[in-house]
């Protein structure tokens, strides 16, 4: 057992602690240490890995609250799972690479290093594949990386796609017109424009061409030339449909296609294009996979514990049963 100091200011034990100091307890929790403040020090007693480990969290989170953002519970959790691995200049350049802003003024900018990989790996290849469950950002990171580029010019027009995969139930029975079929697949997509770009301006640029949504089908038979294109949701297209989707990129294009391996919607027996695609393309140059996992799950803090729950699961459920001796 031992006791170190570390020196917190009032100010950063506020940030850091969180209310009631729950997070506080978290930590004590985490690593077995308790924590004991007076003025602008605290002292931290444990077994001493657990008191050095504890003097990191606090020094890691310590660069968070510098950086002028607030400590929320998904930074704690992130900070404690990666104790082994974050260093202090990984926190630093994450929370300093600002995508754009909201119409709110919030700004979008990656919370892990898997999401920090993500966007680099967008920025440096033509086509980047992103793998990962729900919350890990695939979808609003790349809509965030499209609007900026179309903002500053770099590309002409923004093509967002998902395939309309009847999950549960049939097209033909929902009510309406062909276009209101579809748009709950396409919701999403409509729901990260807005956050980012406004209504507004969404509208206006949708009238002009400019931005479009649309279901995959509708991509067949085009060449986008100088054009941002997502592709959402891409476990539930077939081969055929990913293939199809991939050649139409054309001159001064940029694609990032999306999706989570785990949650597909496809007819038993039907291959992922997603799944095809990572075997076939993953040594071309300008084209990078990336892989998310619960760890980069930004949502609440419980549907990391779901997602994470679910992988154990399946990690235990796919390990050969041993045989008994007969």
């Amino acid at each position: 057992m031992i006791v170190k100091t570390l020196p917190l200011s009032a100010g950063e034990q506020q940030a850091i602690f969180g209310g009631q100091d729950r997070f506080l307890k978290q930590i004590e929790n985490d690593l077995h240490v308790q924590v004991y403040c007076r003025g602008s020090s605290c002292k931290i007693a444990g077994e001493e890995k657990d008191v050095f480990q504890a003097i990191r969290i606090f020094d890691k989170l310590k660069t968070i609250a510098a950086q002028g953002a607030g400590i929320e519970e998904q930074n704690v959790n992130y900070v404690l799972d990666m104790k082994e691995e974050m260093k202090q200049e990984d926190l630093r350049e994450i929370d300093g690479d600002i995508i754009c802003h909201t119409v709110s003024g919030k700004p979008v900018k990656p919370k892990t290093l898997g999401q920090k990989k993500y966007i680099d790996a967008i920025r440096d290849n033509l086509i980047v594949f992103a793998l990962g469950p729900a919350g890990t950002g695939k979808t609003y990171l790349a809509m965030a990386m499209a609007i900026t580029a179309f903002q500053n010019r770099e590309v002409e027009r923004i093509i967002l796609t998902r395939p309309a995969i009847e999950a549960g139930e049939k097209l033909g029975f929902l009510p309406g017109d062909l276009q209101s079929k579809v748009d709950p697949y396409l919701r999403p997509l409509y729901d990260a424009l807005f956050q980012i770009m406004g209504a507004e301006s969404f509208q206006r640029n949708m009238e002009k061409g400019l931005i479009e949504v649309a279901p995959l089908a509708y991509m067949r038979g085009r060449t986008l030339d100088h054009s941002y294109i997502i592709l959402d949701e891409a476990q539930n297209t077939t081969p055929e449909q990913m293939k199809m989707f991939l050649t139409r990129f054309g001159f001064g294009a940029h694609v990032v296609v999306t999706g989570d391996p785990s949650q597909k919607d496809l007819s038993p027996g039907t291959v992922s294009g997603l799944d095809l695609a990572k075997r076939v393309l993953q040594d071309i140059p300008d084209i990078a996979f990336c892989n998310l996992d619960s760890r980069d799950v930004v949502r609440h803090p419980l549907v990391q514990k779901i997602v994470k729950a679910y992988e154990n699961y399946e990690q235990t459920s796919s390990k050969p049963k041993p045989q008994r001796n007969r």
